[in-house]
């Protein structure tokens, strides 16, 4: 029984994919960078070279690169909200679950991070858990692509 669980639990490991930054992802990139296109009117994904792996040379939204264990008001000269700053003073590691919960409700998990009264800049709410998930993978692949 123990080596039926242990063949068990291999596997599911393996299947579970893994990004550069140890931080794995649930949902299905494919249908992230889907999902995605609901994000580049504000958003870009540019690693440290400059080089624009996903959507355009928007600058409404912070870069989105590096947020898959990151911490919130990372992007350096980005001018963030004051309750995005509190946050990013929180010291919060955005997680799938942080990031799912944020992109569905940004000034709501905003207010209940930092205990704020403050509004988050994104104004824009993924409106479906699975799109959200998906997004999270799809930053994740894109990180662990610029990463190598």
């Amino acid at each position: 029984m123990f080596r039926t669980f242990a063949i068990a639990a291999t596997t599911a490991t393996l299947a579970v994919p893994a990004f550069a930054d140890g931080h794995a992802a649930s949902g299905d990139a494919a249908e992230g960078e889907k999902a995605f296109r609901q994000c580049i009117s504000c958003h870009v994904v540019q690693n440290e070279a400059g080089d624009t792996l996903a959507g355009r040379n928007a600058k409404t939204g912070p870069n989105l690169y590096g947020i898959v264990g990151g911490k919130f008001g990372q992007v350096e000269d980005f001018r963030y909200s004051d309750i995005n700053q509190l946050a990013a003073e929180a010291d919060t590691t955005i997680t799938e679950e942080v990031f799912v919960t944020y992109v569905q409700d940004p000034t709501g998990y905003l207010r209940e991070l930092t205990g704020d009264n403050g509004r988050s800049k994104m104004t824009y709410k993924v409106r479906k858990e699975e799109d959200a998930v998906n997004l999270y993978a799809y930053l994740a692949s894109l990180q662990a692509e610029g990463d190598s």
